[in-house]
């Protein structure tokens, strides 16, 4: 089973994926946790160049990057893991690609959901959770953490408005592959929802 987890910015998916890996090995189940971008090696030089270069990167360029990032993960350990049975929870796929680099930087999102599904060779996700919260919130969480803002974070709000916007569009559009839980309810009773929608999908 596939299960990617989506959202702006200090939604709490690491808090989910940690607390659905630990339901999923309590039942048995071989669980591999994998992000983008940068859940391989080579990953981890695109997630810097992406993340924390300075200066500009054409938004072209940087859709490419994150194209790339994904094949990489998807050959080597998504794809692989699957095919051995195991889940596989990740934090960020192809939607984000949609949602960041499509809405967020202003450019066509069927060019960018074609370029990422020609990249994974067309793997989707059994199941897709968006954690959805205000930009507004989410900033003043990430403020709370006081940790450094990366090239994304550091967006105006405008930019996350948009990717919030397109996040709910694809929801609708898709609705039975996608779960929009409220991120800021209990972290419990958004676990068991995400659960509850598993349940349904194997």
């Amino acid at each position: 089973m596939f299960i990617t987890l989506e959202g702006g910015d200090g939604t709490g998916k690491s808090t989910q994926i940690a607390l659905l890996q630990e339901w999923f090995e309590s039942h048995g189940r071989e669980v591999v946790r994998t992000f983008e971008p940068g859940g391989s090696e080579f990953g981890k030089e695109i997630r810097e160049i992406v993340l924390h270069s300075r200066g500009h990167i054409e938004p072209r360029s940087e859709a490419l990057l994150y194209a790339a990032d994904r094949a990489h993960n998807i050959a080597t350990n998504v794809r692989p893991a699957l095919e051995r049975g195991a889940v596989v929870i990740q934090d960020r796929y192809i939607d984000s690609s949609v949602a960041y680099q499509g809405a967020g930087r202003v450019l066509d999102p069927i060019e960018i959901r074609d370029l990422s599904m020609w990249a994974t060779e067309g793997l989707v996700p059994d199941l897709t959770v968006v954690l959805d919260l205000d930009p507004e919130v989410s900033r003043e969480r990430l403020l709370a953490e006081k940790k450094k803002f990366d090239r994304l974070e550091s967006q105006e709000l405008d930019f996350h408005v948009r990717v919030r916007e397109s996040y709910l569009a694809m929801a609708a559009a898709e609705p039975d592959r996608f779960l929009v839980i409220d991120a800021t309810l209990d972290r419990l009773e958004i676990r068991d929802r995400i659960i509850n929608r598993i349940g349904l999908a194997e």
